[in-house]
């Protein structure tokens, strides 16, 4: 979506231009659209980082809580003939997501980026067994 001048009273915000710019890029969400399915042995997450790269996602899982954190810079540099620059645009984008998943063993909790598209695989801990112990009346 392209914002034109209306007439030439209007005043020109260079910035407008790179807010279009990052509504079209990004899709115009602050959210990340996140999908969780519990089985028997695991949760599988899903959730989709269009625009991000790998290095700038974060996982974490602590007291029973996955929490993903990502974050994109994008700087935009414009120079004329001579290599002068013209225009610099920056902008950063975070996001962050927090779901309680009770039970996950973390030393195997796997996951995988490509093509915008974030998988975990969250598997169960197994459930501890109680020892029982017989006591003796004396």
């Amino acid at each position: 979506m392209m914002r034109y001048l209306p007439n030439e009273n209007t005043v020109f915000d260079p910035m407008t231009v790179f807010d279009d710019f990052d509504q079209d890029f990004f899709g115009g969400s602050t959210t990340m659209k996140t999908d969780i399915k519990e089985t028997e042995n695991d949760y599988q997450v899903k959730a989709e980082l269009p625009g991000f790269k790998k290095d700038g996602i974060h996982l974490d899982y602590n007291n029973d809580t996955l929490r993903i954190n990502a974050n994109h810079d994008l700087t935009q540099e414009h120079k004329d003939e001579q290599g002068r620059v013209l225009r610099q645009e920056r902008s950063s984008r975070n996001i962050s997501r927090s779901f309680y998943l009770p039970g996950a063993d973390a030393d195997k909790i796997a996951a995988t980026y490509d093509g915008g598209l974030l998988k975990l695989t969250l598997p169960k801990r197994a459930p501890e067994t109680e020892d029982s112990h017989h006591i003796d009346i004396n």
